[in-house]
């Protein structure tokens, strides 16, 4: 995923057919809402490692292993990790994360939506229309560079979470990694996490 970094890339996106789905799905019966904490990978699996069952750990491996991949790529030690579960519309409004990477997996529900920048441009963001926008599957894993990307090249894609109000109610979940520097969204201070039931 390396390619992030090419000055015209604003999104790469990693296709898989190796989630864990069933651990996912079991994890939105039995796991809290949120859980969210920053440290290194080892310490993030030991932090979070009580909150999965047998059925649900193989989630926090995958997890664990992107945060791994995260920090070979962004070049940190460290990396803050949050595992959410969204019953609502969310950031359904088209936007650009105020980070410099971050990095996102949907393990249940449809994939977050963005727009390539060639069609962003210029573009009033309540008029994107349903041909424009791009939706990462249920599973991938993708990179996006935010507004506070400091590398050579264009900064941040636009982006959100696809409305949920509008699908049936068994569609109205989504279970949501996302992966990214520290001190992003205003983490800071001891490394306590936080966790959501």
């Amino acid at each position: 995923m390396a390619d992030i970094f090419e000055p015209d890339r604003v999104i790469t996106v990693r296709r898989r057919c190796d989630a864990p789905q069933g651990a996912a799905t079991s994890f939105l019966q039995e796991g809290p809402r949120l859980l969210l904490g920053y440290g290194t990978a080892d310490t993030l699996q030991a932090m979070f490692h009580d909150f999965f069952t047998p059925n649900s750990l193989p989630l926090l491996e995958d997890a664990i292993a992107l945060v791994r991949d995260y920090c070979e790529i962004s070049g940190l030690s460290q990396a803050r990790m949050r595992l959410e579960q969204i019953r609502g519309d969310s950031c359904r409004r088209f936007h650009v994360d105020n980070v410099g990477l971050r990095m996102l997996c949907t393990y249940v529900g449809p994939g977050t939506e963005w727009v390539p920048p060639v069609l962003a441009l210029g573009q009033n963001r309540e008029d994107i229309n349903a041909e424009t926008i791009r939706r990462i599957r249920t599973g991938d894993v993708a990179i996006l560079k935010g507004s506070a990307w400091s590398g050579v090249g264009l900064k941040g894609v636009l982006h959100r979470s696809p409305p949920l109000s509008g699908r049936p109610e068994d569609e109205r979940i989504r279970l949501l990694l996302t992966i990214d520097e520290p001190a992003a969204c205003g983490m800071a201070g001891e490394c306590n996490p936080t966790v959501r039931r």
